[in-house]
């Protein structure tokens, strides 16, 4: 049976489903198929049309028989959402199901029924469709939290009129991350307009998000890209610094510092018509043989992705190594189930977690969930601290 729910926040339980709105006594046995993953409504059976149309809005996957309804529904419900706007109705704090009638909940939900009807005759299911569905409930999990955006003991953030204002903006804006996993071609993430910035926050803002538990902890691979390079040549990992193990295996121990040697390697990773590095270990070829065939990468995370030759290794060891620290999320977030402790925002390779003090003991254990990927053992750099900035290095 075709559903949808009426909310996407866990407390706002409501549904739509042939015909009728439930609030109690959920058919949950009967529900197949909808739009989206939301918090609202979970079961491992479910399938996923925003999924198999990789990321569309409504309009775009809209049949032409459904688009004049769907464009009268959304005025409707651009002239609710205008109205909680100045109403100064947060959504967040109120289920959007108790706001508006409900005739227009059957109706908007209804033509989301038919959308979705035509998104799966018509839309392939794609092979990595179980993965995307898995990160995309842990990235609804992360939207329905709220950073702890502080401002004390920052008192240097406000000297400068520049900063005082984005602090003022970051303090009075978004307090949650809203991820959109179809932003780039890559599945690097991006994040929704209103949303918080963490993706793209300067450095010294970090001072501003403090732990809602106790600590903030950090994991990130080191040399990750150069990791997943390793891994996708089915080379041996490094058990050490992966920029000072080039230094003396890559660059011949030439006196070279580390920053140096790490800027040489990405100048010829990302340029494919450099050859400064001429070595059997990293094989670009070999790698492209493998994983890119008829103008098609499809990565270890069969995610394919059409892409001319020149840009074929860039995309492959972004991708890869995307996927891989989205995978890696969702199997921390499942060991932090039953925990007091929980991932508070991903950035790039790193994922942080907001730690309880009762959970500390399990540090080891996450580091181990992290490092032990699908493609290899990765070294880790662990870091905590009581703000986003300040983060000492952990040893363990």
């Amino acid at each position: 049976m075709f559903f949808q729910t009426l909310d996407d926040k866990k407390e706002c339980v409501g549904l739509y489903a042939d015909g009728k709105l439930f609030f109690e006594d959920l058919p949950s046995d009967n529900l197949t198929h909808t739009w989206k993953p939301t918090a609202s409504f979970s079961n491992e059976d479910v399938e996923y049309a925003w999924i198999r149309a990789q990321g569309k809005e409504l309009n775009e996957a809209s049949p032409p028989a459904v688009k004049e309804d769907l464009e009268r529904a959304t005025r409707r419900l651009g002239a609710y959402l205008k109205a909680f706007k100045l109403g100064k109705i947060n959504l967040r704090e109120h289920c959007f199901f108790d706001l508006v009638p409900y005739d227009f909940l059957m109706e908007y939900c209804e033509i989301k029924n038919k959308i979705s009807k035509h998104v799966f005759n018509n839309y392939p299911k794609p092979p990595n469709y179980g993965h995307l569905v898995r990160i995309q409930k842990l990235l609804q999990k992360i939207k329905n939290q709220n950073l702890n955006i502080d401002a004390t003991n920052c008192k240097e953030l406000f000297l400068a009129s520049t900063q005082r204002k984005t602090v003022n903006n970051l303090l009075n804006g978004p307090s949650h991350i809203n991820y959109n996993l179809f932003g780039t071609i890559t599945g690097r993430l991006t994040t929704s307009p209103n949303s918080f910035p963490i993706l793209t926050l300067k450095k010294e803002f970090r001072k501003l998000i403090k732990p809602c538990n106790d600590w903030l902890l950090s994991l990130d691979y080191n040399g990750a890209e150069v990791r997943t390079l390793l891994a996708l040549s089915q080379q041996k990992q490094p058990d050490t610094d992966i920029h000072t193990w080039n230094i003396q295996n890559i660059f011949g121990g030439a006196s070279t510092s580390r920053d140096e040697a790490k800027t040489m390697f990405f100048a010829w990773l990302y340029n494919p018509d450099s050859s400064s590095i001429e070595t059997s270990y990293y094989d670009r070829e070999k790698v492209l043989k493998r994983w890119y065939h008829n103008n098609t990468i499809e990565t270890p995370f069969k995610r394919q992705i059409k892409v001319d030759e020149r840009k074929a290794f860039n995309y492959l060891i972004q991708s890869t190594t995307a996927d891989l620290v989205l995978e890696r999320a969702v199997e921390i977030d499942n060991f932090l189930k039953d925990k007091q402790s929980f991932i508070s925002h991903i950035v790039h390779d790193e994922i942080v977690i907001d730690l309880a003090n009762e959970d500390r003991h399990e540090i080891a254990e996450i580091k181990s969930i992290f490092s032990n990927n699908k493609l290899a053992k990765y070294m880790v750099n662990l870091q905590c601290g009581k703000n986003y900035l300040e983060l000492k290095e952990l040893k363990l």
